[in-house]
C-alpha cells in the first residue's frame, strides 16, 4: 500500500497523470470530492468544506475564520480513504495532509507560465490576459489557503518527493517516473512505516472527534496514539471533565486504552474558542 499525492497549479493534466498512475498500480484514484465526503461524518456542513478544499481566489482574499477544525477534519477523512488500500489523490491539500512517512510519495507538477496560460485559456474560453489573470489569482489563493491551514508554501519544492515539469516532458513519462519512483524500494511500506502510520491516522481521527464535539468545543489538547492506546494532555474549560474527553475517546473504533493529563482551565481566565 502506498499515498502517492499529486499537486499541480490552476492549470495542466494533473487528473490525468493521477488517474494513469492510479490503473499502473492498481490503485484507486482520490480527488477533493471524496474527501470531502469522507469528512462529512464529523459534522461540517458540506457547504463549508468545499469553501476551504476548493473556493474561488477572491473569497480567500478576506477568509478569516478558524481553520483549524477543518483542517483536523480533513486530515482523519484523508487517512481513513487511505487506510486499506494504496490511493493517489490529486487535489490541492493532499500534500499537506499526512506526514512523509515511507511510504507516502509527493509530487508537484510544474510548467512554464505560457504553457499554463494557454492551458487556461482553451480550457474556459477566455483571451490571455484574463487567462493570465486567472493563473496567478488561483495562485495567490492557494498560497493563502495553505499558508493559513498549515503554515506552509506550496512552492517549496522541498516539500516533495519529485517535482516533475509537464513543459519539459510529456504526460506518459511523468507517469512512468512516478510508476518507477513507487516500485523503488525508498517509498515501499515497512512495518514500521505501516505502524506509524496507523498511529497518526487513529491520533487524527481523535483530534477530530474531539475538536467537533459540540459540548467539546473549547477543549484545547494534543493526542499521542500507541497502537490503540492513546494519551491526551493539555487544557480544559471547568464545565468540561475529564470523563466526558475519555469517553468521547472511547467510543471510537480501534481504541484499547486512555489516558488523560488534563488541567482545567478557570473561565475567569477566559478561555475562547
Amino acid at each position: 500500500m502506498q499515498i502517492i499525492t499529486i499537486y499541480q497549479g490552476a492549470s495542466g493534466s494533473g487528473e490525468e497523470l493521477a488517474d494513469s498512475v492510479a490503473q499502473a498500480l492498481g490503485y484507486g484514484c482520490v480527488d477533493r470530492e471524496v474527501l470531502v465526503q469522507a469528512s462529512l461524518q464529523y459534522g461540517i456542513p458540506e457547504t463549508k468544506l468545499n469553501d476551504i478544499v476548493e473556493r474561488e481566489p477572491s473569497w480567500w482574499a478576506t477568509f478569516t475564520h478558524n481553520l483549524d477544525p477543518y483542517r483536523i477534519a480533513l486530515q482523519a477523512a484523508f487517512c481513513e480513504i487511505a487506510r486499506d488500500n494504496g490511493i493517489v489523490y490529486h487535489g490541492h491539500l493532499g500534500h499537506e495532509l499526512i506526514p512523509k512517512f515511507q511510504h507516502v510519495l509527493k509530487v508537484l507538477l510544474t510548467a512554464p507560465m505560457e504553457m499554463r496560460v494557454e492551458q487556461v485559456r482553451a480550457r474556459h474560453k477566455l483571451n490571455e490576459l484574463s487567462a493570465r489573470r486567472y493563473v496567478e489569482e488561483v495562485d495567490k489563493a492557494r498560497t493563502r489557503r495553505l499558508q493559513g491551514m498549515f503554515g506552509t508554501d506550496w512552492r517549496d519544492a522541498s516539500r516533495y518527493d519529485l517535482v516533475v515539469n509537464l513543459g519539459h516532458m510529456s504526460v506518459a513519462l511523468a507517469k512512468q517516473l512516478i510508476v518507477d519512483a513507487a516500485h523503488a524500494p525508498d517509498y515501499r511500506m515497512t512495518p514500521a512505516s505501516k505502524r506509524a502510520f496507523e498511529n497518526f491516522a487513529l491520533a487524527a481521527r481523535v483530534r477530530a472527534t474531539l475538536a467537533l464535539a459540540e459540548d467539546l468545543s473549547q477543549v484545547r489538547v494534543e493526542v499521542d496514539a500507541n497502537d490503540g492506546d492513546i494519551l491526551v494532555s493539555g487544557t480544559v474549560p471547568e464545565w468540561v471533565t475529564a470523563r466526558q474527553v475519555i469517553t468521547h475517546i472511547e467510543a471510537i473504533p480501534g481504541i484499547k486504552q486512555v489516558r488523560a493529563n488534563l488541567t482545567t482551565l478557570p473561565a475567569s481566565l477566559g478561555m475562547t474558542s
